[in-house]
């Protein structure tokens, strides 16, 4: 009988402890968290965040030069020449393109999408085709991607314009007023301080004068 007793009071010890460990473990697993589950991925905008505003044309036109935009033309060379009186190839001949009518070289034959769209080229219509061509023209055969940097499109857009287009550059933009003047003054000091700093130099004098004294 004492070992029967002795097998069951260790029987009941154990299932005392596997029912506490599960109750711990359940509690770990499936309580409430107080941090947001998941990672945030660099570079991709939450859901109902706010985009970063893309920089115009003219500033990004400040910051880049002819130079680079024939660099980066290269990636259109395959398709599209650009001297004057240049042949068609892929694309349209591209001498004096911005300024004309959309869809208007001689001899090329234009998609429908692109065909659609009225008005001439210019600086912003010009970007947005070349940050996204199917965007801009819905069904255009251009199967170029596009360029998603501004500064890029900028560059390219600048070495377009020497090749026959000429068209005048917009104005930069100009300065806050606000933050030059704050730049050009120098921060005063509050009302009182100089009264206050020459109240304590004549403390401290008759401090001084009652020590010697």
């Amino acid at each position: 009988m004492s070992q029967f007793n002795t097998i069951a009071g260790w029987s009941l010890a154990g299932g005392i402890v596997a029912l506490g460990a599960s109750i711990v473990t359940n509690g770990m697993f499936h309580g409430e968290r107080p941090e947001t589950m998941g990672y945030v991925v660099e570079g991709v905008v939450e859901e109902g965040g706010d985009e970063e505003a893309e920089m115009t044309m003219a500033e990004a036109f400040t910051q880049v030069t002819v130079e680079q935009g024939e660099a980066v033309y290269r990636r259109c060379a395959s398709c599209h020449t650009i001297n004057e009186g240049g042949a068609n190839g892929i694309g349209p001949n591209l001498w004096g393109k911005l300024g004309r009518d959309i869809a208007s070289v001689p001899g090329f034959n234009y998609s429908d999408a692109l065909s659609g769209i009225e008005g001439s080229w210019n600086f912003d219509n010009m970007s947005a085709w070349l940050a996204r061509p199917a965007a801009f023209a819905q069904g255009t055969t251009m199967s170029f991607a596009g360029l998603s940097d501004p500064l890029d499109r900028a560059a390219v857009i600048l070495y377009m314009n020497a090749n026959g287009s000429n068209l005048p550059l917009p104005e930069p933009p100009a300065a806050d007023e606000g933050d030059a003047e704050a730049e050009g003054e120098e921060e005063a000091p509050p009302e009182g301080d100089a009264a206050d700093v020459e109240g304590a130099v004549e403390n401290e004098g008759d401090a001084a004068g009652a020590v010697e004294e």
